[in-house]
């Protein structure tokens, strides 16, 4: 093999390098994208819950006194 052949090789193999290294920072990119859109929705899904956990206490903590935890709870209304 001449130099220039060797030479002619490595710059192709570099080039192929470089192209696969460009492609590899996309995809990073892309998926450092994905992941930040994705932890933001878990924050946002947190505090829901969170607020909706609160809520039911919240209620739980207003019944009223005359449903008492010893009352049966398919027990029926006295119309029936």
């Amino acid at each position: 093999m001449s130099k220039e052949s060797i030479l002619e090789q490595l710059l192709e193999q570099l080039f192929d390098l470089q192209s696969q290294f460009a492609f590899q920072e996309d995809l990073l990119r892309e998926l450092n994208d994905v992941v930040t859109r994705q932890q933001t929705q878990i924050d946002l899904l947190q505090r829901e819950v969170l607020s909706h956990r609160d809520r039911i206490t919240h209620v739980m903590d207003n019944l009223p006194d005359r449903i008492n935890a010893n009352a049966p709870l398919d027990e029926r209304p006295p119309h029936y």
